[in-house]
């Protein structure tokens, strides 16, 4: 370790077991709001009129988005220097633009109406759906626009030791929030026999999102930018494009390639269920037929189903979360002491285990269980891939390198929203009860591309451990 490097650490800090907590709930709230557009855009759209190919087309929002703001994003705050800090007017502003657009997603018909008669046009068909897919837009932007710089503010400000342990707080505020979200409307139901309403869900969202971002840029201080004596230096890195970060980033070893095409092959198996499970806890786990191109009367014959189903999806995820919350710790203890690659590898295993028996029920119960040990390997995917990328990261292009690994992240999620959708909707089937889909397809595709990753896992090479 040379002399420079020496003293960039002792300029950065060893947090405390309060002050890790302290800085992960900022990302509770952002995962709060996240997980309530995971569980809730289904219902919300499929009641506006949206089939299983064009529910996937909207869900498109989240990979393109991630793929284009978050690199982008996480450059520009590499080289922002503000009284406020690097990374935090990012959080900031995409912590207020989601809340907004949250409250706005469920209320879309409403709105749609609002917009078509203060312009005196007459209101499409499908005017609610396109309102409903721009906001899905906004959120998904905003939560990209603040997850890399989030992120980013590991490498930033506290030692190197601590990456491990750090991403696996915030692994652990993720299953906390996550929790929260969807365990709030089924605990009211269970407690108080109140069924809490989609618009409530979002605005609770909202707030979380807002609220807990806001402390975090109140409460954690970024290290101040260091003073460059060199002009030559500062200038070059001024000079410095995207073009030159993805360059320096995908040079920098062939550990790196394995590390992202590992990325690619788990998040399209992570988004077969995120995007899909609501739809087959509806469908699969409780028959509900294909409410798209129904009738408003047969819709209504459905409501007390499709309610239960949604307060099921809402337990299930509950359930995978909490266990990723209960496990992340234990994961970053045991990352350290056994190395990030077994770790993540066993915990592929189990999430690819559990998926392959998901598509083979639909037991409520089994299914419930099956996700709890899903989130064994939720927990891993949330802290371990990232803390394997740190230790190839050149100093000073952390935000930058954090936005370009989102791509491995986002990339596949498009190969789920349109082949893994088209798929869905080609396999039709009529039941006593009306037209359905065989929803249980999208757990075995993910069964499947989570073995590559498992495979991929084991052939990455760590760095010696220290």
């Amino acid at each position: 370790m040379d002399e420079n490097t020496s003293a960039q650490n002792n300029d950065l800090r060893r947090l405390t077991t309060f002050q890790l907590l302290n800085f992960c709930l900022g990302f509770f709230g952002l995962q709060f709001a996240w997980q309530m557009r995971i569980i809730l855009s289904g219902p919300v759209t499929e009641d506006l009129g949206a089939s299983p190919f064009i529910f996937g087309l909207i869900w498109l929002a989240g990979p393109v988005t991630g793929m284009v703001v978050q690199p982008i994003i996480g450059a520009l705050s590499d080289k922002t220097h503000t009284r406020f800090g690097r990374r935090r007017p990012y959080l900031m502003l995409g912590a207020i633009l989601a809340a907004i657009a949250l409250w706005a997603f469920p209320n879309s018909e409403t709105i749609a109406g609002v917009i078509a008669q203060q312009l005196h046009i007459p209101l499409p068909a499908v005017g609610g759906l396109l309102v409903a897919a721009v906001m899905i837009w906004i959120i998904d932007a905003c939560v990209n626009a603040a997850q890399g710089p989030y992120r980013a503010l590991i490498p930033d400000n506290i030692v190197p030791e601590q990456h491990s342990i750090a991403n696996s707080y915030l692994s652990f505020a993720i299953g906390l929030g996550s929790v929260i979200a969807a365990g709030t409307a089924p605990f009211l139901k269970w407690i108080f026999n109140y069924q809490m309403s989609i618009e409530a869900q979002f605005v609770m969202a909202a707030l979380a999102f807002l609220l807990g971002m806001t402390w975090t840029c109140i409460t954690f201080s970024e290290k101040k930018p260091e003073v460059r004596d060199n002009e030559n230096v500062e200038n070059e890195e001024e000079k410095r494009t995207f073009i030159d970060d993805l360059k320096t980033f995908m040079n920098s070893s062939a550990e790196v390639y394995k590390i992202c095409i590992m990325q690619f092959f788990t998040w399209i198996g992570v988004m077969c269920m995120f995007i899909f499970f609501t739809q087959f806890a509806i469908h699969t786990v409780y028959g509900v037929p294909d409410l798209s191109v129904v009738s408003d009367t047969m819709k209504d014959n459905y409501e007390n189903a499709v309610a239960q189903a949604t307060n099921f999806s809402s337990i299930c995820f509950a359930v995978l979360n909490l266990v990723c919350f209960l496990v992340s710790i234990p994961i970053g203890i045991f990352s350290t002491k056994y190395g990030n690659k077994k770790v993540h590898l066993l915990s592929l295993a189990i999430m690819a285990l559990s998926y392959l028996l998901i598509g083979f029920t639909n037991n409520s119960k089994a299914v419930m269980l099956l996700m709890g040990l899903a989130g064994i390997g939720w927990s891993s995917i949330l802290s371990l891939p990232f803390a394997m990328l740190s230790e190839y990261i050149k100093k000073g292009s952390e935000g930058a390198v954090m936005g370009i690994f989102n791509i491995f992240i986002a990339g596949p999620q498009i190969l789920v929203c349109t082949l893994v959708a088209w798929i869905i909707s080609k396999c039709a089937f009529q039941s006593a009860e009306g037209l359905n889909y065989h929803w249980e397809y999208t757990f075995f595709i993910g069964a499947f591309v989570l073995l590559l990753s498992a495979i991929m896992t084991y052939m990455i090479k760590e760095k010696t451990q220290q």
